[in-house]
């Protein structure tokens, strides 16, 4: 829900909605979550602001971004301007950024910014969010598979592996995630995690938000007497042996190839989080099936829903850093028709 959340060491934090700032306000201290078991989160102290340049009247330790990544609609460096200009800019020291997004070189363009600045190295967390959740409504979280944890590691650019230990910035923002309940790892070659999550997106997502069903419909076996999908979606019997035949090996062939690119940037046949190992493709392919098999799992990949929803897709920075041409090229043509009814809707 949130796009960005502000956090200083001596005031309450602030979260950044612009979509949805009213359900936040009304409903954010009263979120239902399915992790564990329905709970309810209760969120105190926490001030709500509507735009960037509402909250820019302060200092800040941190600043958190869960949107979307869309360079080609928003780039990040315009989205955080109001921090990064005057009179921002000259009044404050520019904190740390800490990327919660989908993707690949999403922390690029900020960077390239912040270095323009001449304040010094910017400091950038990077982070590989594993989280598979739903949203029923507007304040229940579905968490799928009880799926939790986030890795994570500063942004060094055209650095596959940092052997340098973790500076206070980093450190720091790891454990308030642990102090929170989540669980977090510092890692010395984030961009190899981050590049292994990405080989997921590239493959399953855009699968499903190429065909329009989400990727239970190459593996669960049709529904038994009395017994109902919520989502409907199955693999029939009907045509079961081509989609074994000719959509799995074409998935593996996607893998492959994002994992040829992998070594060619350097990232090394090594076990995570320090590379992805020659076992990456059969493992992934073994786990998605292992997952979506089963009757309980209704996920969408966000993809999926962006595209349903007529919503811009992460098309640049999942498939677009990764070029895999093919599905690059179809995602692109969606995407562009996506910003066209934006652009109509507004004149």
């Amino acid at each position: 829900m949130s796009n960005v959340s502000a956090r200083h060491p001596y005031e309450p934090p602030k979260i950044i909605v612009r979509a949805k700032a009213t359900d936040c306000t009304s409903k954010a201290r009263n979120t239902e979550s399915t992790l564990g078991g329905n709970q309810i989160v209760i969120l105190t102290g926490i001030v709500v602001c509507n735009s960037v340049v509402s909250a820019a009247d302060r200092a800040y330790s941190h600043v958190v971004l869960t949107i979307k990544a869309l360079p080609d609609v928003t780039p990040t460096s315009t989205l955080l301007a109001p921090l990064l200009e005057a009179p921002y800019a000259d009044r404050f020291d520019q904190p740390t950024y800490v990327f919660l997004q989908n993707g690949l070189n999403v922390e690029a363009d900020l960077y390239k910014t912040l270095l323009s600045l001449e304040k010094g190295q910017p400091k950038i967390i990077s982070a590989a969010v594993a989280i598979i959740t739903n949203m029923r409504g507007d304040n229940v979280v579905e968490h799928i598979l009880n799926i939790d944890h986030t890795s994570m590691g500063m942004y060094l650019p055209g650095v596959v592996y940092d052997s340098s230990p973790a500076p206070p910035e980093l450190t720091k923002f790891h454990n308030m995630l642990i102090k929170g309940g989540t669980r977090s790892t510092i890692v010395p070659s984030i961009y190899a995690v981050k590049f292994a999550k990405n080989c997921w997106n590239i493959t399953w997502s855009t699968l499903a938000t190429l065909t329009s069903y989400t990727v239970s419909s190459l593996w669960r076996p049709p529904p038994k007497d009395g017994e109902v999908y919520e989502n409907g979606v199955y693999l029939s019997e009907s045509t079961r042996e081509q989609v074994e035949k000719y959509t799995i090996p074409n998935m593996r062939a996607v893998l492959e190839e994002a994992i040829s690119v992998a070594r060619a940037m350097g990232i090394p046949d090594q076990p995570a989080p320090r590379g992805i190992p020659s076992s990456y493709v059969d493992s992934t392919v073994e786990m998605t099936a292992g997952m979506y098999v089963r009757p309980d799992n209704n996920h969408r990949p966000s993809m999926l829903v962006d595209a349903d929803e007529g919503r811009p897709m992460e098309v640049e920075v999942i498939v677009g850093s990764v070029r895999i041409e093919m599905l690059y090229a179809l995602l692109l043509v969606k995407q562009n028709q996506i910003i066209r009814k934006m652009e109509m809707s507004r004149k």
